[in-house]
């Protein structure tokens, strides 16, 4: 019962991932206005705020993405040990 739920939620954390880093490649070679970018920047940028806020950029580079995967992936392993445990 608990299996179908875990599976969801290391899916969801996978496209998410995917999903961010698809926006930072596309961030190289698109235009800002382009309309896939904005969909996609739609998606993440509220995720990215909160991280920016904290990290600000260094130079041209801009960690929040990174630190937003290790996120993605710590609360979908916290998760997925709850799950666990109470199974």
């Amino acid at each position: 019962m608990v299996l179908p739920l875990i599976n969801a939620i290391q899916l969801a954390g996978f496209i998410l991932t995917l999903v961010v880093l698809i926006d930072v490649v596309l961030s190289f070679f698109m235009s800002p206005f382009a309309p896939l970018r904005r969909t996609l920047d739609s998606l993440v940028d509220p995720m990215l705020a909160p991280i920016r806020r904290v990290i600000p950029p260094v130079g041209m580079f801009d960690f929040s993405p990174l630190v937003l995967i290790i996120l993605i992936q710590i609360v979908e392993e916290i998760l997925v040990r709850v799950l666990l445990a109470i199974a």
